[in-house]
């Protein structure tokens, strides 16, 4: 608070708007349950925090003010998630999804209130007719899907990052191919320049695929790692520890942590802890398709490489060109220098007693000059061709 010079309040300026904004975007979350409802949590990161059981340094991997890789962890009650936009906290029964208003996460997020609801919980507050009909069909199949919930989740975020790259990776392919064709047929300073904004653009999208590539060859790699993500057998195992079977079926309390698709793995959560092979169908399917949108961006380099091969050999067709006239006319300047410095003898005013009635000796001495100029401009020419610095 100030004053004016007439001792009159001036109420404080509001902070800068971009601030604002920023700071805002910074703290806003979106909760999905395993209902499909969503909820807007404008809360800081200590609650965060609080609120999933993950530290400070796992938190900050999200943090869009911070360039991390991409990355997929999992610790004791939740998965931390950063694939390029998307920055998500999955839980056993929840989903915390960062900067909601963001407008390539919007379609993730509906892609998740449309599929993580399973069973009858899908078909609450539908309307009718067509709405219904296809509510119906995403019922049945989640009925058919008994993966835990925090798989349900993890397959919608990998099945919308690897979309998004090939989406990314298509645009550039329907730019590149013909700026390539173009410049090959008519090399010009804006051709090139053009070539070299789109292989700039190639060489960013193929780094941001291989980093999701690699963390999800990582996770394959390594048994232990997948088995860090299976949050609901995790907490069966913990729920089954303090009480016994027939209790921890029957108690509301622990019901009321466990999500239904969590129930569902209940057998294999009582069976081999170490059986990882419903997770490693998952990632092996998003592994082959982000190694095949590899592969196409792998393709377009190479067929850049070709293009710029190809334009080298047109510059040096074009060079060898330029050397070989220069070549032409170096050998006739040669072969002048006779012919002047025969004129430059014959054209001292210094008296020789041989030139004395002798007129005829120059014409037999214009006529050895020429012959001895043709044979030097030849052999020039043969030697070059030898070295191959002219064609045949």
């Amino acid at each position: 608070m100030s004053y004016n010079n007439n001792g009159n309040v001036v109420p404080a300026a509001d902070p800068l708007p971009g601030k604002k904004t920023k700071l805002q975007s910074s703290r806003s979350w979106v909760s999905i349950v395993a209902t499909g409802e969503s909820e807007t949590l404008d809360v800081d990161k200590y609650a965060i925090m609080h609120r999933v059981q993950i530290h400070a340094r796992d938190l900050r991997i999200l943090d869009p003010n911070l360039s991390y890789p991409s990355t997929i962890l999992g610790r004791e009650r939740a998965v931390v998630l950063n694939l390029e936009h998307i920055k998500a906290i999955i839980t056993a029964d929840e989903v915390l999804l960062r900067d909601p208003s963001d407008e390539n996460v919007i379609p993730v997020l509906k892609e998740l209130e449309r599929r993580l609801p399973v069973g009858n919980e899908a078909q609450n507050g539908q309307g009718d007719g067509k709405e219904s009909s296809a509510a119906n069909n995403d019922a049945d199949a989640a009925e058919e899907d008994d993966s835990p919930f925090e798989f349900r989740a993890l397959e919608v975020f990998l099945e919308a990052i690897c979309s998004f790259l090939a989406a990314r990776t298509t645009e550039l392919e329907t730019a590149a191919y013909p700026a390539l064709d173009e410049l090959t047929s008519k090399i010009s300073s804006r051709n090139l320049d053009r070539v070299r904004k789109l292989k700039s653009a190639m060489t960013r999208l193929t780094a941001r695929v291989q980093k999701v590539r690699d963390e999800l060859e990582q996770l394959l790699d390594d048994d232990d790692d997948m088995a860090d993500l299976y949050l609901s057998r995790k907490l069966s195992s913990a729920s089954s520890a303090s009480s016994s079977p027939n209790c921890y079926l029957t108690s509301p309390t622990i019901g009321s942590k466990i999500s239904r698709a969590s129930r569902a793995s209940l057998a294999t959560a009582r069976g081999d802890e170490n059986d990882v092979e419903e997770l490693e169908m998952l990632l092996e399917a998003y592994f082959m398709q982000i190694d095949s949108t590899l592969n196409r961006l792998t393709t377009l380099r190479e067929y850049i490489d070709d293009t710029e091969d190809y334009i080298n050999i047109q510059l040096d067709n074009h060079r060898n060109q330029l050397i070989q006239l220069e070549l032409v006319l170096s050998s006739g300047t040669v072969c002048s220098a006779f012919y002047s410095l025969v004129a430059g003898i014959f054209g001292m005013n210094i008296p020789y007693t041989w030139n004395d009635n002798h007129g005829y000796m120059f014409k037999y001495v214009v006529i050895l000059t020429g012959a001895i100029c043709v044979i030097l401009f030849t052999f020039i020419m043969s030697h070059a061709r030898y070295k191959g610095l002219v064609g045949s």
